[in-house]
């Protein structure tokens, strides 16, 4: 568990009550030393078979502890291991707010209750971390040698991720640690591990933790990271790190994507609902610093239009000068100041102060203003604010996607009528498709986007040419399952209503193609959203828009880094008549770095309408 990480309540799972309550265990109340090891606790399952139960003097040596928190407590790990790799030989012993009174080293008789704690809550859909609670022990001798950590690697992590329930519970299988690599984390639950010389693929973030791979040439990224490029292989070798050693006297490393930690890192594999297995450290390895450049695009050609989204995440004016600054760099430098930029995530003009305010010009005027001091364009902007408190987002915050653009090089084509519930609708005129409003809301009435951001088109004017633009961000993935769950494959709920949203997008594209097979249209944005999903099937489906991403190299695929996975959630689709020439390019300058002014990278595509 990461030192973020609140303690819920205890339960003991369905599995082992209702084999309790069967009679199918025959688990005495409380036994010795002599009938029960930590194995016996641990059993070949996800859940304990004595969970709820007392056990008296379960032998095992201190291998770490954690001091800090309100989830204190320390590690054992028996010495005297049995022969079944599917039982885990170490447990945390939880002492809540009270810093436990051992040492590294030491040989305990320990005796508590064994618990099931799920991380996050039981509904959260996570595995449970099988424990002893309300617990006494007493302390044999002092200064023993350590188990050896076990290795963690491509020949001990198997290529398959977890086994298939059809989307139910896990618990009750035996664990098959040679088959399945969550099996495999879990047989070692609470046992020292190491890993040598680890790839980072997630960078640290401000809760102190980083992401390495165990799997040094597994679906890597171009620029160093772990690609997540199908839902059949979530890359196995990904483990989470955080430190148990004093911050004071040892500073956690600071590290970027396609840096390492050279050396071992070593420490009791934990679990947690910030990242799922996690190598609680007792040895860190050094930062090894080299990684890849923040990128810088190239920049358009005059008779090019470049489009560009970047998700800034909850900009208000609320939010810091350094990031508006930093944003406004990114725009000018790194992508070359877009002609035209699709914003997500930009918040009302006092940020998540709930009061009914939902205009954004304050906020939008800050970042144009930057823009503007960084030697960028004068940019000017159009959008729609949103009904209050209707969007989703961050409660109060008024979250809405948003158009930048260059005045000298592309204009807008203002229409009047356009507000937060008005649809807009496609009309043709002189042979040409045009809108009812620009800008306008895509079916806004439409339960698709219940809590969530409506899709902003404009019509814009290039070099005399109609150029119509679809700002997107499709409801988050909130709800599901991780990949980690006990319920496998997990279910993606939230992917129901994104792949609404996409056919809503679609059906507007067709009907702005209807009006002219040779319009030109980009819908570009924060889908949420994998290109190899339903949604994204949804949103292209007949041909009338091409995923760009899909033309990259597969290992430049991604944009965004989750729990250490590279993976696409913000995409660039054009109609067929932009997309044979169309260049594109995702800008990493933001997702693989420690230090960011955004969690998402921007993309820029440059077309010849």
């Amino acid at each position: 568990m990461s030192p973020r990480a609140p303690r819920g309540p205890i339960a003991v799972t369905a599995v082992v009550a209702s084999a309790l309550a069967a009679g199918l265990l025959a688990v005495p109340s409380s036994a010795s030393a002599a009938d029960i090891r930590v194995h016996d606790i641990q059993g070949d399952t996800r859940v304990s078979p004595l969970a709820g139960q007392q056990v008296t003097d379960v032998p095992g040596t201190v291998t770490a502890i954690r001091a800090f928190g309100s989830s204190r407590g320390f590690w054992i790990q028996d010495t005297e291991p049995d022969d079944d790799p599917a039982t885990s030989e170490a447990i945390f012993v939880f002492t809540g707010s009270t810093t436990p009174s051992v040492a590294v080293g030491d040989s305990v008789l320990v005796s508590g209750t064994v618990s099931e704690y799920y991380p996050g809550g039981k509904d959260a859909g996570l595995q449970s971390l099988t424990e002893l609670s309300k617990a006494t022990w007493t302390v044999r001798s002092s200064g023993n040698a350590l188990p050896a950590a076990y290795r963690l690697n491509p020949s001990t992590i198997p290529g398959r991720y977890a086994p298939d329930a059809g989307g139910g519970s896990i618990e009750g299988l035996r664990l098959r640690p040679r088959s399945y690599a969550l099996d495999r984390y879990e047989s070692l639950e609470g046992m020292r591990v190491s890993v040598e010389d680890a790839p980072v693929v997630g960078a640290t973030n401000t809760h102190k933790e980083l992401w390495v791979t165990a799997e040094p040439h597994h679906q890597r990224t171009a620029r160093g990271g772990a690609l997540y490029g199908s839902y059949r292989d979530p890359n196995p070798g990904r483990v989470k790190v955080v430190s148990l050693l004093p911050y004071a006297e040892h500073p956690f490393p600071v590290a970027d994507v396609g840096d390492a930690l050279t050396g071992t890192t070593a420490g009791p594999l934990d679990y947690d609902n910030f990242g799922g297995y996690t190598i609680a450290a007792t040895a860190l390895g050094e930062p090894a610093g080299h990684g890849p450049e923040r990128e810088t695009t190239r920049e358009q050609k005059a008779d090019e239009l470049s489009i560009a989204t970047y998700n800034v995440e909850n900009l208000s004016p609320k939010t810091a000068r350094s990031k508006f600054d930093r944003l406004a760099a990114g725009l000018v430098e790194h992508l070359a100041s877009p002609d035209i930029v699709a914003l997500e995530e930009v918040q009302d003009d006092n940020g998540p102060t709930d009061d009914g305010v939902v205009s954004a010009g304050v906020t939008l005027k800050k970042l144009t203003d930057a823009i503007k001091a960084a030697g960028g364009p004068s940019y000017e902007w159009r959008q729609i604010d949103p009904v209050n408190d209707q969007d989703g987002g961050q409660p109060g915050g008024n979250i809405r996607v948003a158009f930048l653009y260059n005045p000298e090089r592309v204009s807008f084509t203002d229409i009047p009528g356009g507000n937060s519930t008005t649809p807009v609708t496609v009309e043709r005129q002189g042979g040409k498709a045009t809108l009812s409003a620009s800008p306008g809301r895509i079916d806004p009435a439409n339960g698709v986007w219940k809590d969530s951001r409506k899709p902003l088109v404009g019509q814009f004017s290039f070099r005399g040419r109609p150029v119509f633009v679809v700002a997107n961000h499709f409801n988050s993935k909130g709800g599901d399952q991780g990949l980690d769950s006990r319920f496998q494959p997990p279910a993606r709920s939230s992917e129901t209503q994104r792949t609404g949203q996409a056919a809503a997008v679609n059906t507007f594209v067709k009907e702005l193609l209807n009006a002219d097979p040779k319009a030109a249209v980009v819908v570009a944005g924060d889908l949420n959203d994998y290109q190899f999903s339903p949604a994204l099937a949804e949103l292209t489906k007949g041909g009338v828009l091409t995923d760009l991403v899909t033309r990259l190299p597969k290992d430049e695929r991604y944009g965004y880094v989750y729990n250490g996975n590279s993976q696409v959630l913000d995409h660039i689709l054009t109609s067929r008549a932009l997309s044979r020439r169309a260049d594109y390019d995702i800008v990493h300058l933001n997702a693989e770095f420690a230090d960011q002014s955004s969690d998402h990278d921007p993309q820029v595509v440059r077309v010849r309408p």
